[in-house]
C-alpha cells in the first residue's frame, strides 16, 4: 500500500473446513496482503470450530484480519471473491456446506452499506461465534453500527465450540 493512498481498517472473517485449511488461510491471507493499496495489518489465531447452519460436515478452521485498504468495498468484496476461486472455491448455491475458503467481508470503518451484493456490517455477525472469536483477537474495541461492540457481541453467543490452535 502507497503510502499516499488514503486507506480505512477493513475487517474480513476466514473460514475453510476441506483440504489442508491452515494452509488455505494462511495463503489467503498472504493473498490479501499483496491486494493493490492493501495492507493485513492484524491477524487473530486459528480457530476449530463447529459448524453453524448444515452440521453434517467436518469442523471448520476460522480466522480473522484486519487489513487497511484504499479499495472501495465492492472492490474489496471482488477481490475476496477472486481469492475464493483461486483457492479452488466452487459456489454451487448450497449454503453453509463444506469449502475450501470462505472470505467474509466483515466491516468498513466508517462504512454502512445494504445493496444487492453487499451488506456491511456483515447482518449476521452477531449469530457467530466462529466469528466474533477471531475479530475478538484483532478488535475487542471495534463497535459495529446497528449491532454493537465485538466484546458485547461475543458474551451474547455460545463460544464454547470455538477452539485456539497452538
Amino acid at each position: 500500500m502507497t503510502a499516499s493512498a488514503p486507506a480505512r481498517a477493513a475487517y474480513v472473517a476466514l473460514g475453510s473446513n476441506l483440504g489442508d485449511s491452515q494452509r488455505t488461510l494462511s495463503r489467503a491471507i498472504d493473498a490479501l496482503d499483496t491486494l493493490p493499496s492493501t495492507a493485513v495489518t492484524g491477524r487473530s489465531c486459528f480457530y476449530r470450530t463447529v459448524p453453524w447452519g448444515f452440521c453434517d460436515q467436518p469442523d471448520f478452521l476460522n480466522a480473522a484480519v484486519r487489513v487497511h485498504t484504499a479499495l472501495s468495498p465492492h472492490q474489496l468484496l471482488d477481490a475476496l471473491l477472486a481469492i475464493e476461486a483461486a483457492a479452488g472455491r466452487v459456489r454451487d448455491g448450497a449454503r453453509w456446506g463444506p469449502r475450501t475458503l470462505d472470505l467474509d467481508l466483515l466491516h468498513m470503518d466508517g462504512i454502512t452499506l445494504d445493496d444487492r451484493r453487499l451488506t456491511l456490517p456483515h447482518p449476521r455477525i452477531r449469530e457467530r461465534a466462529f466469528v466474533l472469536v477471531p475479530l475478538a483477537d484483532i478488535a475487542p474495541e471495534l463497535i459495529l453500527p446497528g449491532q454493537g461492540g465485538v466484546i458485547e457481541l461475543l458474551r451474547q453467543v455460545d463460544a464454547t465450540g470455538c477452539t485456539a490452535l497452538p
